[in-house]
């Protein structure tokens, strides 16, 4: 039998908006003492990403900057849901402003909490079978994406050697290759 209760909020305040997420202090009371503290909550709206597979079985990937690593990153396409978007067509708009590809139809894989210590949101997951390219790259703002093709099948090595280090890339990824990839026989993903 568990212990966990949840706590109940008794008020939050906004501390600092930062365009594409606000900070708020939370101030919520402990089941267990019925004490009051705070907690820091970031909160944005959904996210979204897909991994686009081409006929060819090759994944497009996206290399771009990352300011909080100060790195070149290798990544699937993604981004924030815009407003009363649905997050499959989130997907697909995200897939093709950032490759170029269009996916007819994206598969969901489920939806998880990128961190619940700190966020409030959700990340979608899908994957978008047989896409093609239609239409140049559509950066804006401070984005500028790349898009890699990456064989299906060195999906594992670059994971394994963290040459792909987004945690919640590699979840995605990882999560479709142990249930979307058959496993070679005699072979442990």
């Amino acid at each position: 039998m568990s212990h966990a209760k949840p706590w109940r909020e008794i008020g939050s305040q906004q501390l600092l908006d930062c365009r594409i997420f606000q900070v708020y202090r939370s101030t919520a009371v402990s089941p267990h003492t019925g004490a009051a503290h705070d907690f820091a909550q970031i909160r944005s709206v959904d996210w979204v990403q897909v991994i686009p597979i081409t006929a060819a079985g090759e994944v497009v990937m996206v290399r771009q900057y990352r300011a909080g690593s100060g790195t070149i990153t290798l990544e699937i396409p993604g981004g924030l849901l815009d407003a009363g978007e649905d997050p499959a067509a989130a997907a697909a708009r995200e897939c093709l402003e950032e490759t170029g590809y269009a996916a007819k139809t994206v598969q969901p894989m489920g939806a998880m909490n990128p961190n619940p210590a700190l966020f409030t949101n959700r990340l979608h997951s899908f994957y978008a079978l047989d896409v093609e390219r239609v239409a140049g790259i559509k950066n804006e703002h401070t984005e500028h994406t790349e898009a890699v093709l990456v064989p299906l099948k060195e999906l594992e090595e670059l994971l394994r050697e963290n040459r792909i280090d987004h945690a919640l890339v590699a979840a995605t990824l990882w999560r479709y290759l142990r249930e979307h990839v058959p496993a070679k026989r005699g072979d442990a993903l």
